[in-house]
């Protein structure tokens, strides 16, 4: 499986491609930032991220794509760009047809480091080890960018398989009719 991970940003959007299947060493493929000036206009550095976005999904092909959950932050305008950046993500990769996962910060740093309230260093020290590179990708956004790529990795077998028993209890579970609604006379 190809993840390209993407970590949303107005002024660096964090994108990172990792390969590989869980159980087994991962392999990184490719791993930047997607930058926009702070001063420029918002609808040109969202179509920026896009523009960029859309070079990552060309040049690397990927099987999905996952995108950090957005969550409520005590500053509203730095949500509010993240969200921007994560909703230009998700209309590149939903355009293609890929599918799109999205996963919280804490469920990430859980999966990468084993800690859900790891800090960045502990992040990038984490993804150095296990994909074996020789530095932490910098800056921190490159390296939660590939974190959510591993996590995801990680996480899709299980979350397939539970999603599939779900489907199959559904499907057996007999569909019951409900009876029509019996108005009573009116006064």
């Amino acid at each position: 499986m190809r993840v390209l991970g993407v970590d949303p940003g107005l002024t660096r959007c964090g994108v990172g491609v990792v390969e590989g299947v869980a159980g087994r060493p991962l392999t990184m493929r490719g791993v930047g930032v997607v930058r926009t000036p702070p001063d420029e206009e918002l609808g040109r550095r969202l179509v920026a991220i896009e523009r960029g976005i859309e070079i990552w999904l060309d040049e690397h092909r990927p099987d999905i794509v996952v995108v950090e959950r957005v969550f409520s932050q005590h500053n509203v305008r730095t949500v509010m760009g993240t969200a921007q950046a994560s909703a230009v993500a998700m209309l590149c990769a939903s355009r293609r047809g890929l599918p799109v996962a999205l996963h919280t910060p804490s469920e990430v740093k859980a999966a990468v480091t084993g800690s859900g309230r790891a800090d960045k260093a502990q992040v990038g020290a984490m993804v150095t080890r296990l994909l074996r590179l020789d530095a932490p990708p910098k800056p921190a956004d490159a390296a939660d960018a590939l974190a959510l790529a591993i996590c995801h990795i990680w996480r899709a077998p299980a979350q397939n398989r539970l999603q599939q028993a779900v489907t199959a209890h559904r499907a057996a579970r007999p569909v019951t009719p409900v009876p029509p609604v019996r108005k009573g006379p009116t006064a």
